[in-house]
């Protein structure tokens, strides 16, 4: 069996897979938005962004095959489907969907053994995450902002990595949504929840937390009461591929583990 040679990723998920699987060579063309592996940018030639590609320079690296993330790639996919070109759309919205994506690239280039086994230690340290945090003793209210105009709350993998830390997302009803239009709601919603901790990852853009905690009616948060307003890279977290488990749970965690020791303190009156 002839396994995919040349491979275009349209998204930095397939690349970060691609490398961690050691099958970098096969990749042609990536995503000006990859991030990870850094090496990446400087190896492979850049020939999309996110919901545009370069389809004359897609087709002039000859790829055997196309692989890219959700329905904001229709368009570009559909283009390169007519041009004749195999394309593989992965739309994977929650952390098994993830798992999933992984072991689907395995197979798509005959690597399903190195797959497995990266699955397989991603899933170790997101049961090493689910040990620690029960021992804390309260599950803190966590409200992740995905993007500030309007205000959008957390897609199903961040609520997820949330619940994996021992938080409770704020809004576990609206985070099932695929769309971001699904998941906007309003400034006096968040308020109302009273999160103990506040996540935020504006998508391409750095996070203002005074800006977050200057809005009308949020100083009365706990979250902003005690310092609890932080910031996760989007590449960090936005991105669902193996960095959500290595990189995004993480920091996750690191947040929650703070913040119930500083609850610790604050009952024994130390703080």
């Amino acid at each position: 069996m002839r396994y995919p040679q040349r491979i275009v990723c349209l998204t930095t998920e397939p690349t970060e897979v691609l490398y961690l699987l050691g099958e970098q060579a096969r990749i042609v063309g990536i995503s000006g938005f990859t991030t990870r592996p850094a090496i990446a940018r400087r190896e492979k030639p850049k020939v999309a962004a996110f919901t545009s590609a370069k389809i004359d320079k897609i087709l002039e690296l000859k790829p055997d095959l196309v692989i890219g993330f959700s329905n904001l790639q229709a368009d570009i996919a559909a283009a390169l489907i007519r041009a004749g070109v195999e394309v593989h759309i992965f739309n994977q919205r929650s952390i098994a969907q993830v798992l999933n994506m992984i072991a689907t690239m395995g197979s798509l280039v005959g690597a399903s053994d190195k797959a497995a086994k990266l699955i397989s230690e991603l899933e170790t340290t997101m049961s090493q995450a689910h040990e620690m945090a029960r021992h804390l003793t309260t599950k803190p209210k966590i409200y992740f902002e995905e993007w500030n105009e309007p205000i959008i709350c957390s897609i199903r993998w961040a609520m997820e990595l949330i619940e994996i830390a021992g938080g409770v997302d704020c809004f576990p009803e609206l985070s099932h949504f695929h769309s971001a239009k699904d998941r906007v709601i309003q400034a006096n919603q968040v308020i109302a929840r009273q999160p103990d901790i506040i996540i935020g990852s504006w998508c391409g853009k750095k996070f203002q937390p005074d800006q977050v905690m200057a809005r009308e009616g949020w100083a009365d948060i706990p979250a902003v009461k005690h310092g609890f307003v932080r910031e996760i890279k989007s590449a960090d977290i936005l991105q669902p591929g193996p960095s959500l488990i290595t990189h995004g749970l993480k920091q996750v965690q690191a947040i929650i583990q703070e913040w119930g020791s500083t609850q610790t303190h604050r009952k024994m009156g130390v703080i």
